[in-house]
């Protein structure tokens, strides 16, 4: 028998947040079920999306790829109701569970999350009788587990483990730049589903793809280690490595960053010592690194109201470190074409209070002025 939930689980879960695209903005199907087909060969079975991915169109895509194409005995798939995001109401909120089983095709939830709790949202979802009414759902046999994503301070996350026992498991941020920092506070989160006994499931491992691709300080530390593997696959294999795992999940969004995953992650091994003393010099090359640290989630343009881009621009603003200005200036007019500017912003503060990493953007915005010449 398990010792904990999800101990035996494929360690490489399949994020369906940001799948690959056709040249009219919508997902590409065929490729998806390509990348489904070489995740389940592989002994993949975790697939995570949410009610607020892509529109619905994640849930619909997971359908197209796997619901509608293998047994249910063959994958898992985790879903989540998010009581702050297209909902008015406790009815509307709840809602997301019906509508979640009809786009999905599921039949049921192997996995269910209340969705991106944090300080501006969590009693939200006790206004709305969400714990027990997802508690009511496993009852009732449409959810076999279910827990909460979390984006905010260890103190909310005792708050919530003691309130809610019941809950089966946390998904967390994780990955090696966020392991020490305050903002995210990784590992004393970490920590305290440790101690509460609650497996965790890890989500942005590399950090909305910034590992995938990290500064040049960060990848001189892997290169002059003779590294071969792919620098995501350091920031996974981190994560991977953490005791009491369910699941690292990758959103990937091609075929290749797929195979790439599978090639170390089929035959997963915990990082050794000289790795892990790898990972610690990468950790304090990044921590002279002041860039942004925006992972792209889009959270904070939703509720915009000057269709400002943030993380575009502070993608432009992040990237301008050694590029020419030319490119810097070009690349800011291209993302804010037909949308709001950083000199736009009217400090309304929404942004700020739905950002799981807890930035500054109104601050933020007004540096990245500079972009406009």
């Amino acid at each position: 028998m398990s010792e904990y939930l999800g101990k035996e689980t494929f360690k490489l879960g399949f994020g369906l947040m940001r799948l690959p695209k056709n040249g009219d903005g919508s997902i590409d199907i065929p490729q998806v079920c390509d990348m489904a087909d070489r995740f389940i060969a592989a002994g993949g079975t975790y697939f995570d999306t949410a009610y607020v991915y892509n529109g619905g169109e994640s849930e619909a895509a997971f359908k197209a790829a796997v619901a509608d194409r293998y047994p249910r005995d063959a994958y898992t798939v985790a879903t989540k109701l998010n009581a702050q995001m297209q909902c008015s109401d406790a009815a509307s909120a709840k809602q997301q569970f019906w509508t979640s089983l009809q786009r999905t095709g599921a039949g049921y939830f192997d996995y269910y999350l209340l969705h991106a709790i944090q300080r501006s949202n969590y009693k939200k979802y006790e206004d709305y009788g969400i714990w027990d009414f997802v508690a009511e759902q496993k009852a009732k046999g449409l959810i076999k587990h279910w827990g909460f994503s979390f984006h905010a301070d260890p103190a909310l996350l005792e708050e919530l483990l003691a309130a809610h026992p019941d809950a089966e498991f946390v998904q967390l941020q994780l990955n090696y730049a966020d392991w020490e920092n305050p903002g995210v506070a990784a590992k004393r989160n970490w920590e305290i589903c440790r101690a509460h006994g609650k497996p965790v499931v890890v989500m942005e491992p590399v950090k909305g793809g910034i590992l995938a691709d990290p500064s040049p300080a960060v990848k001189a530390v892997f290169d002059a280690a003779g590294a071969t593997l792919s620098y995501a696959s350091w920031a996974i294999r981190f994560a991977a490595s953490l005791e009491g795992i369910v699941t690292v999940l990758s959103g990937m969004s091609s075929l290749a960053q797929m195979e790439d995953n599978l090639s170390y992650m089929r035959d997963f091994k915990p990082l050794s010592e000289a790795e892990q003393e790898i990972i610690a010099k990468a950790q304090a090359a990044l921590n002279a690194d002041k860039s942004i640290p925006c992972t792209a989630c889009r959270y904070c343009t939703k509720g915009c109201p000057m269709g400002i881009p943030i993380p575009d621009i502070f993608t432009v603003q992040n990237r301008k470190e050694g590029s020419p200005e030319f490119r810097t200036i070009r690349e800011y007019s291209i993302v804010t074409q037909d949308k709001g500017k950083a000199s736009d912003c009217v400090k309304c503060g929404q942004c700020e209070e739905v950002c799981p990493q807890h930035l500054p953007i109104i601050r933020l915005l007004e540096e990245c002025r500079a972009l406009e010449k």
